[in-house]
Order: C-alpha cells, then sequence, then structure tokens
C-alpha cells in the first residue's frame, strides 16, 4: 500500500482509545494509518463521535477505509445510518463489536444504545473471537448478518486488543489487505 493510500485508511478506537500494545497502535506506527481522535474517550457519546468521523472523512480527498475495534464498530454503523457521504468508504474492517444493551455495561456506554442495525452501505468484515467477555459470538454474528458484512471468525482471542497479546496482529492485516484488494463496489462518486 502506498503512502498515500495508507493515510485513508482510518483507525477507530473503541472506549477508552487504544493503548501502545494494541494492533491498532502498532498498525499506525508501521504502516501509516491515521487515528480518528475522539475529544472524550471516557465518556463517549454516540453523536460527538459520529460528527468527528464525518468531518474526517469528509476532509479526505480519496475513498477511505475505516478500521474499527470495539465501540468503534458500533461507531460506523451509527454514522453511516446518518451520513450522506457513505460513497467516500471503500471498506471497513470491524473488530470484536462489543454488547453495549447487556446489563453489565458501564454507564459510560449507555449512549450507544440501541445499536443501530442498519445495513451497511460498503463492503464489510466483522471479526469475531469466540471468547470475547464483551460480546457474545451469537450476538456479533447477527450484527454482521444485519449490517450485510462477511464474518471472520478469529479463534480465542479475547476482546482482540492489547491484552490478547497479538503483537502487530498480522492476520488481522491480512484480512485488512484482502479487504482492501478487492474490486471497489462504491457508486461512482461526483466529489
Amino acid at each position: 500500500m502506498t503512502a498515500d493510500a495508507a493515510s485513508n485508511v482510518l483507525l477507530l478506537p473503541g472506549w477508552l482509545n487504544s493503548g501502545p500494545a494494541h494492533w491498532q497502535s502498532r498498525w499506525e506506527h508501521l504502516h501509516g494509518y491515521r487515528r480518528v481522535e475522539q475529544d472524550d474517550w471516557n465518556w463517549p457519546r454516540r453523536g460527538d463521535w459520529s460528527a468527528r468521523l464525518e468531518e474526517v472523512v469528509l476532509a479526505r480527498d480519496a475513498p477511505v477505509v475505516l478500521v474499527a475495534h470495539s465501540l468503534g464498530c458500533h461507531l460506523v454503523a451509527a454514522w453511516a445510518a446518518h451520513t450522506s457521504c457513505a460513497d467516500r468508504v471503500m471498506a471497513t474492517l470491524l473488530v470484536a463489536p462489543p454488547d453495549p444493551e447487556r446489563d453489565d455495561m458501564p454507564p459510560h456506554l449507555y449512549a450507544w444504545r440501541p445499536i443501530v442495525r442498519t445495513r451497511l452501505p460498503f463492503r464489510s468484515v466483522v471479526v469475531i473471537s469466540e471468547d470475547d467477555p464483551y460480546c457474545a459470538p451469537v450476538r456479533a454474528a447477527q450484527w454482521a448478518a444485519d449490517w450485510g458484512a462477511e464474518v471472520r471468525q478469529a479463534g480465542a482471542l479475547g476482546h482482540i486488543n492489547g491484552d490478547s497479546g497479538l503483537g502487530d496482529w498480522p492476520q488481522g492485516h491480512a484480512w485488512l489487505t484482502e479487504l482492501t484488494a478487492l474490486p471497489d463496489r462504491r457508486q461512482s462518486a461526483a466529489w
């Protein structure tokens, strides 16, 4: 991937951001991908996070690829349901979506209820861990179906985060490379 193409891969961390051991942070440093910074990582508000994503996507001069982890997956779904610039997205990799509708989730995530289940207007892959402590695999698979996304089973990797000990997570990057290598099926955009 060229440096210009890499700068159009946008990393969307979840609640509390992604720390230095997280594969998203490692990909940012290794590949030159861009993290979408949010104003408040501690109390994420769906509307605020969506507005920030809209701002960043509109500022890009080429199609973007969204690489979301955890709550970032729900950000993509919520944003896509309301944006008028979804045609600027080539594809999305959605990794380990949590279940903010569970009773044991902290109040910080209540603003993400109900979960947006609208079909995504761009090619998407959802990566599911069989032992994610924040979401039952069957729930994540149902959202993937609702979103019209393909599913990749990652095995037992917990929440697929820094605590999972994945390092640079080559399997995840291979899935991203495969996703971005497919022909672009977006509607032609006049922007």
